[in-house]
């Protein structure tokens, strides 16, 4: 239906011409509003070419295109985001925790620099998700996130709504064109979600960190539209194609490109001037409107950048300083006790709710008995707290001078506070344990750790729902989540009523996410699992070790307790641990129901292999063209083989792509035999190197 306010083309060819204009204006003005902040025309001026544009493509459908500014919500809800592979790995950043680290490494890239002059570009380091854009000749083919750095999750749909992001460059851009920055939300707009959350009876987000990113990975592109997200572009993934020789020069072609990129940038000459950027952004972090928790430093080349590489996870020309964390005073109200997935008590401070690095928090870990005398807190203090890395809540100390006398010391109880059973502390140990195996309150933590992201990722999954299905009696084991259907979850009482008393249910839409969820979550790698079922010592890291040499769980059950210690980097300790779990019988009921669930109990695209490999250390350099990096250092894995990111006196094997970075160059220097793609598949095809040629 068209506007009968607008006067409508009566030709296709005129249509067509008015519609080619007023799209390129409202492009023009999006990058205005959006990235510049600096509008020309008033919002009515806006609506009234939205309007019309609208009104000419609902007379002429067929001049609707992907990258009309009409088009920002155009598709339905998504069941699932596929994954997308990186075409080049997405590395985080070291960090320099302060201002010693910060200084080595300006030591280190001035001394590989070797007498050569060292500019440095100095942003903020935005506190939001990351995000990569692919564009073809100019237009926004697909977005995806960072996920693991190698693979992301497509959320194209998701941005297509996200204002800042241009659906069409605003300059020639032609062939492929991936850029990345990051997605994040306004202290201002995170401030009214989490009043919209509580009007609505949901739980608050925790930080606009998080809220942006859930906003991100909503099925419903409607609802990310209404999260009001932003965007700061830092990077183009392939420079030398645009001509661009360094950082600075590539953060003004962006914005010319009509990316929003942060103004707080600056050129720095020197490492002091470096230093004085960084000084200057701790004292405005709080003056922003988004969230920062550090600079990012670059080194302004891409020549150099190239020459100085990467380590194998990170690259050695950026660094991210990360600022000192926020420091507020509150009071201890008490000290509680909180019982781990392995027994473990934990106790943790209760204070009074006090707002740090963008967050109400109201209770803090303290570790362990010995560390609660050590800091010399008393229930009653003045205490100071903070967040580790501007995440983690801790307490810092007491303020003893403001103590009155009414304050008393705490004790660690000699019983499980949940189930009553005996506590007791190994020999060698600083940690109380719970004895009882049946404890409720370990069966809670359990459960809660297998539907964790670095687990079995079980989204919605959290601690609020988690107590309630525990409650009504639902769920006593990981096994059970499986057995959930979605009218019973729909119609969970979630503990909380409206404000006319009514009961607050879980609701049809929250059930059905939660159900694909858990559905999802049957498909999860082996390793996965295996972290997730809690076992003592094992974790992820240990667990991709374990199924790298045992791709299914029969195998690992079956395997002995030096078969598993000889796994390298596992030991005798761990293997214990992981036998002691995995022949208990109620365990392994508990995997059996599992696996009648459908839920994957082997990786059945790997065999186990002999790991003739063991012992040799391996680095991939260049362009593989039938294998990512990833897979091929995952089937070198596979036969026992250590790969890692730099070539020294201990590399064993370099493999030689197109186009091999300094990587080769350094393996020639120090003797170490080179192969070729051919070579690598006759290696993982045989399991042994080929001899080398004569």
């Amino acid at each position: 239906m068209t506007d009968e306010r607008v006067v409508v083309p009566a030709s296709a060819e005129d249509a067509a011409r008015r519609a080619e204009k007023l799209a390129t204006e409202l492009r023009h003005h999006n990058w205005r509003y959006y990235a510049l902040d600096a509008p020309e025309i008033t919002d009515a001026a806006y609506d009234d070419l939205v309007r019309e544009l609208m009104a000419i493509e609902a007379a002429y459908p067929e001049l609707v295109t992907p990258d009309s500014p009409t088009q920002r919500v155009g598709v339905g809800p998504s069941e699932t985001f596929a994954p997308v592979v990186h075409a080049q790995r997405m590395y985080s950043l070291d960090n320099a925790m302060d201002e010693t680290e910060l200084e080595a490494w300006l030591g280190r890239v001035e001394r590989d620099a070797d007498g050569r002059e060292v500019g440095y570009l100095c942003e903020l380091k935005i506190d939001g998700s990351s995000l990569a854009l692919t564009y073809e000749d100019g237009q926004l083919v697909r977005a995806a996130t960072r996920g693991d750095g190698s693979t992301g999750e497509d959320v194209t749909a998701n941005v297509r709504t996200v204002k800042s992001v241009p659906l069409r460059l605003l300059v020639p851009a032609p062939g492929a064109l991936e850029v990345r920055g990051e997605v994040f939300m306004p202290k201002a707009s995170f401030a009214r979600l989490n009043e919209e959350q509580d009007e609505a009876g949901l739980s608050p987000f925790a930080n606009p960190r998080n809220a942006a990113a859930g906003s991100l990975r909503q099925k419903d592109p409607a609802v990310t539209a209404s999260r009001d997200l932003s965007t700061f572009i830092y990077q183009v993934v392939d420079p030398a194609a645009r001509g661009l020789a360094g950082q600075q020069a590539a953060l003004a072609w962006l914005g010319r490109a009509g990316f929003k990129v942060n103004p707080d940038i600056e050129y720095c000459a020197t490492p002091d001037e470096v230093r004085a950027y960084c000084a200057r952004a701790v004292e405005r972090r709080g003056e922003l409107p988004y969230e920062i928790d550090g600079v990012v430093v670059k080194v302004d080349s891409f020549a150099l950048q190239d020459e100085l590489g990467y380590t194998s996870k990170a690259p050695r020309w950026a660094i991210a300083f990360k600022f000192p964390p926020e420091e507020r005073t509150t009071r201890l109200l008490d000290i509680r006790v909180s019982v781990g997935r392995t027994g473990a008590l934990t106790p943790y401070a209760v204070f009074e709710p006090v707002s740090v690095a963008g967050s109400t928090i109201a209770r803090a870990t303290l570790h362990n008995a010995d560390e609660v005398a050590r800091k010399g807190v008393l229930i009653g203090d003045t205490i100071v707290v903070r967040k580790a890395g501007d995440v983690i809540p801790e307490v810092v100390g007491p303020v003893e001078r403001l103590r009155d006398g009414s304050e008393c010391a705490w004790v660690m109880p000699g019983a499980c506070p949940s189930c009553g059973s005996v506590a007791w502390r190994p020999e060698g140990e600083a940690v109380w344990r719970c004895t009882n195996v049946a404890c409720p309150a370990q069966r809670h933590e359990r459960l809660l750790h297998w539907a964790s992201r670095g687990a079995m990722d079980i989204d919605g999954l959290g601690e609020e729902i988690m107590t309630r299905l525990e409650d009504e009696g639902l769920v006593g084991d990981v096994a059970d989540l499986y057995r959930l259907d979605a009218a019973t979850l729909a119609a969970l009482d979630t503990g909380r009523t409206r404000k006319d008393g009514s009961v607050i249910t879980l609701g049809e839409t929250i059930a059905a996410k939660l159900i694909t969820s858990i559905e999802a979550s049957k498909d999860r790698p082996l390793a996965r699992l295996l972290f997730g079922l809690g076992i003592r010592h094992v974790g992820s890291t240990v667990a991709e070790l374990i199924t790298a040499a045992y791709p299914s769980l029969d195998a690992i059950i079956a395997a002995s307790e030096d078969e598993l210690a000889a796994i390298e980097g596992v030991g005798p300790r761990i293997a214990c641990s992981a036998i002691a779990f995995l022949s208990s019988p109620d365990n392994l009921a508990v995997i059996g129901r599992l696996a009648e669930a459908g839920v994957r109990t082997a990786d059945e695209a790997r065999e186990t292999r002999e790991q003739t490999l063991a012992g040799t250390t391996w680095v991939l350099t260049g362009a593989l063209e039938r294998f990512t990096r990833d897979e091929a250092a995952s089937a070198l894995k596979a036969l026992g083989a250590k790969v890692t990111g730099s070539v020294s006196k201990k590399t064993s094997y370099v493999v030689v792509g197109a186009d091999p970075g300094s990587k080769y160059d350094t393996a020639r220097e120090l003797g170490v035999r080179i192969l070729d793609e051919d070579e690598l598949a006759a290696t993982l095809a045989a399991g042994a190197v080929p001899e080398a040629a004569e």
